[in-house]
C-alpha cells in the first residue's frame, strides 16, 4: 500500500475524471492521498473532496506563485481554515525564484506567515522551493528558532547539502516522479542517502508523471511507479519502503492518522 503525500486532484488534467482518478489510485494500492491547495479560491473545493472521500485529506495554503495576489491571507486566516477536521497541513508555501511570478519579498512574507500558522495549528508546513535554497533554509532555520514546527520539503529536487540542512531541522523530504527521469542523476544520488525514517513519496499530479508514463497527465496511481523505482535505487524491498513512507506520512500528518 502507498500514500501519495502531495497531489492536486482539483487541477485540470484530473478534475475532468476525478472519480476515475481516485478509483485507479485505489486499484494501484494507494490508500491515502493529500490534496494540496495553492490559492484561497481553491480551499472550499479541495476540502470538499476530502469531505466526500474518506481516503483523501486536504491542505490550505498559498503557493509562492500566488503570493502577490493574496496579501490578505495571513496567519490567522490559515489557522482558522486549518481547524476543519479534514485539513491536515499548511501549504503549499515557500519560495520560487525560478519563475519569480511574485515579488520575492512578498514570497518571503507569505512563507513566514505559513510557518507561523503551522506552528500555531501544530500542523506540518508543505514547503515548495525552487532556485531558492539559501533563502529557504535561512527562513526555516530562523523561524525554527522562534518555536518548533514540523514540515516536509515537497517534490525534492534541491542539492544534497540542502537535504542535509532540512534533515538537521527535523524536516521530512518527499520524492516525486522526477527521480525516475534519465537526467535526474544528482537527485538519484541524493535519494539513495536519505534516511528512510524521514522519507515520503508523492506524485505532484497532474504534473511530473514518472517513467513509464512520461508525456501523460500524472495521477496518484503513479506513486506506485515512483516507489518501485526508488526502492530499486536504494536497494530496499518495495514493501519496506512503502511501509516506512506510509508510517512517516502518518507520523508527520498526525491529524490524518488520528
Amino acid at each position: 500500500m502507498f500514500i501519495d503525500s502531495h497531489c492536486h486532484l482539483n487541477y485540470k488534467g484530473l478534475i475532468e475524471d476525478q472519480q476515475g482518478v481516485l478509483e485507479r489510485a485505489r486499484a494501484a494500492g494507494v490508500e491515502t492521498m493529500l490534496n494540496i491547495s495553492t490559492r484561497a479560491s481553491e480551499w472550499n473545493d479541495v476540502i470538499g473532496v476530502a469531505e466526500r472521500e474518506g481516503d483523501v485529506w486536504a491542505s490550505v495554503g498559498v503557493h509562492p506563485h500566488e503570493a502577490d495576489t493574496h496579501p490578505d491571507v495571513e496567519t490567522e486566516t490559515l489557522v482558522e481554515r486549518a481547524r476543519h477536521p479534514r485539513v491536515v497541513g499548511i501549504g503549499e508555501s515557500g519560495l520560487d525564484f525560478y519563475y519569480d511570478h511574485s515579488d520575492r519579498d512578498r514570497q518571503r512574507d507569505s512563507f513566514r506567515s505559513h510557518i507561523a500558522a503551522a506552528r500555531e495549528s501544530r500542523l506540518p508546513i508543505i514547503v515548495h522551493t525552487r532556485d531558492a535554497e539559501d533563502d529557504t533554509h535561512a527562513i526555516l532555520a530562523e523561524e525554527m528558532g522562534k518555536g518548533a514546527f514540523t514540515g516536509v520539503i515537497h517534490c525534492f529536487t534541491a542539492s544534497a547539502d540542502f537535504a542535509r540542512k532540512a534533515l538537521d531541522l527535523g524536516l521530512y523530504i518527499s520524492i516525486s516522479g522526477i527521480v525516475t527521469f534519465k537526467n535526474a542523476r544528482d537527485l538519484q544520488e541524493t535519494a539513495k542517502t536519505l534516511p528512510l525514517e524521514k522519507l515520503l513519496i508523492e506524485t505532484d499530479s497532474p504534473f511530473l508523471a514518472p517513467v513509464p508514463h512520461r508525456g501523460k497527465p500524472c495521477e496518484p496511481a503513479y506513486v506506485a511507479d515512483t516507489a518501485r523505482f526508488l526502492a530499486a535505487l536504494r536497494d530496499e524491498p518495495l514493501e519496506k519502503l512503502s511501509t516506512a513512507t506510509s508510517a512517516n506520512f502518518r507520523k508527520l500528518f498526525a491529524k490524518a492518522a488520528a
